[in-house]
């Protein structure tokens, strides 16, 4: 990385449009130094936001994930042995527990989306396993830590999913 220059009012804040990493490695030098630009301010301001949207659309895809292949397992118990069903859910899993430990506050937002994650996971286990969309909705999902938790798999759809009424 070429050094460039820090000014006293910090970095060039177009560095940020055309050089993103030098861009990090200049501005974590000047937050060191207490030197850095008003538009390097509102640049840090937007990546922090980011990183927060970031992890949660992470948390949102990772039990899309979960939940397909928990459908894909609970509906079709002849396909389970030979499959990488069980390696992907323990994986997602494991990554949903750790950011959960990590950032607590995506529970909620988590808990919320559910609805549309359903619908996704269900439209993707569709696809994958020929089998119609609406095997796998007008349900609900199970409580979150259910689904998370690294002893329980659905043994059927029903186990899976709380029948809406």
């Amino acid at each position: 990385m070429e050094n460039k220059p820090l000014t006293e009012t910090g970095v060039e804040s177009s560095l940020y449009d055309t050089d993103f990493f030098e861009w990090t490695q200049s501005v974590g030098e000047g937050l060191l130094r207490g030197r850095l630009s008003k538009a390097d301010l509102e640049h840090i301001a937007e990546e922090i936001t980011d990183m927060g949207k970031r992890d949660r659309r992470e948390m949102y895809s990772r039990m899309t994930v979960l939940l397909m292949h928990l459908m894909k397992w609970a509906a079709q118990p002849e396909r389970r042995e030979g499959s990488t069903w069980d390696a992907t859910i323990i994986e997602q899993r494991t990554q949903i527990t750790y950011q959960l430990e990590d950032s607590p506050s995506l529970r909620s937002p988590l808990i919320q989306r559910m609805p549309k994650i359903c619908v996704d996971a269900a439209r993707s286990a569709a696809t994958e396993t020929g089998l119609p969309m609406s095997t796998f909705t007008a349900k609900t999902f199970s409580q979150i830590d259910q689904l998370l938790s690294l002893d329980w798999y659905p043994e059927r759809l029903d186990d899976l999913f709380l029948l809406t009424r």
